[in-house]
């Protein structure tokens, strides 16, 4: 039997790339929005990458979620996994101070010089919001940094999972609602973005980047 005959039929498959800082919980993010689940987990190694099925907007579609780690070693290695990719999720830690400033210091700057989708959609998120008693970053902040970039903007926690679905639903619904991003490819089995895999060194098991 043919192996493709087994995978659900979808209209669209979207690249979507996760960056932020080591630590801020972006694989939880992941773990959490594919699996329904929540792990403390260790810093990723390179790039992890998992796959989810859902139907958004009307549309059936086959979400390609790649989590890159945060740390400065791993930053060259990552900068090829943002070619295509139609949304990109900017997470930090709203117990970090640091997590933030970055933010326009370093994961703005890495869009402008390796995005290569001028209409790709940037999602800022907020994460650990359960951890309210130890916040240093304001709601107002993650708004004021997203109107100045131009991103949409949520808070959510990985471990309560509050906003966490709806965190992948705005950004894929925005990417629906753009034109470009599904003209150049995307459209079914024509846009083959696995060809683009970590190498064997790379590849890790999910993990709290």
């Amino acid at each position: 039997m043919d192996s493709s005959s087994s995978q659900p039929e979808f209209d669209y498959l979207f690249k979507l790339l996760m960056i932020g800082d080591s630590g801020v919980g972006k694989s939880s993010l992941l773990l959490s929005f594919t699996s329904d689940t929540f792990d403390d987990l260790s810093p990723t190694i390179g790039v992890d990458f998992k796959v989810k099925y859902v139907n958004i907007g009307g549309k059936k579609l086959k979400l390609a979620i790649w989590d890159t780690a945060g740390q400065e070693r791993f930053r060259t290695l990552t900068s090829s996994y943002y070619r295509g990719a139609q949304g990109i999720i900017m997470v930090y830690d709203v117990t970090r101070r640091e997590t933030f400033t970055n933010l326009s210091d370093i994961w703005a700057k890495e869009i402008d010089l390796y995005s290569t989708n001028q209409d790709c959609i940037k999602m800022l998120v907020g994460n650990k919001v359960d951890k309210d008693s130890e916040r240093v970053v304001t709601k107002k902040e993650g708004i004021n940094f997203a109107r100045e970039y131009g991103c949409l903007f949520l808070e959510c926690s990985a471990k309560t999972r509050v906003n966490v679905q709806q965190c992948f639903e705005e950004l894929v619904l925005k990417i629906l609602d753009t034109p470009s991003l599904l003209t150049e490819g995307s459209k079914g089995l024509r846009k083959n973005i696995f060809t683009e895999k970590p190498p064997q060194s790379d590849a890790s098991t999910s993990s709290c980047c």
